[in-house]
């Protein structure tokens, strides 16, 4: 088996554009599989780590985790999948399938999980590899030019549904109405809740009901706040900035939970009576293992769930970064590779 070459658009530098990078794969792995890229979406990780923002990025990056691509090549003891098969890769690529966390069926949490753009180069090329079990087949049903979000955005926030045991009957709250926030509200509609969503843009006021709301509160506005106080069962942030969190766990009814996937980097000021009076909890998740994407996507085709996303040529990859960073994406950004 021969090398291969891949051609990829990378930063080679922090605060430089992304330009025509090439790079060769060794010969495949037996338990890998290679995938033509043909959509991938731009996640705020993305940015994160083109920005260095985590202080974890390797130069020259190629980002891009949200990839719904064709498998080209198996190794000899892949299972489960065949040349042709379209499948998606999200921001995990592989796991040591050994440890007590991949035993119970936890991949996403494994110890010496291999992320797909820390320390390798991901989906932002025409060619991306990894191990066969973090390869996830799209249902037929599901629009391959939209599926792609699904694997970062969409996972991240129908983990939490699943981890916290989110029941139909439940009222819900959602922080933040952007590319995480507006699947939350996709799922949590069709999971049964009763759903309230936090957003200080009066702007997307009907396209938020169109998702899924029921209600909309300014959670600038105090006095919205104190309407629904100890009303919601469960309240997920999908927010990467400091807010108010002791309004939020107000919110929340006896025994609610906050939960976090928005990557909040300062420590949160939370006095400890606000939860141990009503039983409250504050929790955060990453991604799902590769069954509960299996999951995602099974509940995704029964519900017609599909990101909103707006679509780029791989090449405009600058112009769509730009885009997605000033904050004009609605709601996530997919490249198409031509």
């Amino acid at each position: 088996m021969s090398k291969k070459t891949v051609n990829a658009w990378a930063i080679k530098e922090k605060g430089k554009a992304l330009e025509p990078f090439s790079y060769e794969l060794p010969p495949i792995g037996l338990e890998q599989v290679d995938l033509k890229v043909m959509y991938c979406g731009i996640c705020h990780s993305d940015l994160s780590m083109i920005q260095n923002d985590w202080g974890n990025t390797t130069y020259p990056l190629v980002p891009g985790h949200e990839i719904v691509g064709e498998v080209i090549e198996l190794g000899s003891q892949v299972k489960n999948l065949k040349v042709g098969d379209k499948v998606g890769l999200g921001w995990m690529s592989a796991s040591c399938m050994h440890c007590d966390q991949c035993m119970r069926g936890s991949h996403n949490i494994c110890s010496s999980v291999e992320q797909t753009i820390v320390g390798r180069h991901g989906g932002f090329a025409d060619m991306v590899r990894c191990h066969w079990s973090w390869a996830i087949p799209v249902p037929k049903k599901l629009d391959l030019s939209k599926a792609g979000p699904l694997f970062c955005g969409g996972i991240t926030v129908f983990n939490p549904i699943d981890m916290v045991n989110v029941k139909p009957t439940a009222k819900v709250g959602v922080i933040g109405i952007g590319g995480l926030g507006h699947l939350a509200l996709k799922f949590l509609k069709s999971w049964g809740c009763e759903v309230t969503a936090f957003s200080s843009n009066a702007g997307k006021s009907e396209e938020i009901k169109e998702m899924g709301a029921h209600h909309i509160v300014d959670s600038r506005d105090s006095k919205g706040m104190v309407q629904i106080k100890g009303s919601l069962d469960f309240i997920l942030n999908t927010t990467n900035v400091s807010l108010d969190w002791n309004s939020y766990i107000q919110a929340l009814a006896p025994k609610g939970t906050l939960h976090h996937v928005g990557a909040v980097l300062e420590p949160m000021p939370i006095g400890a009576f606000s939860l141990i009076g009503g039983e409250k909890k504050i929790s955060g998740s990453p991604l799902g293992s590769p069954a509960l994407n299996r999951l995602m996507l099974d509940f995704c085709e029964r519900h017609n769930i599909l990101p909103t996303v707006e679509e780029f040529p791989m090449e405009d990859v600058n112009k769509a970064i730009e885009h997605l960073h000033s904050g004009k994406a609605r709601y996530r950004v997919v490249l198409k590779n031509s």
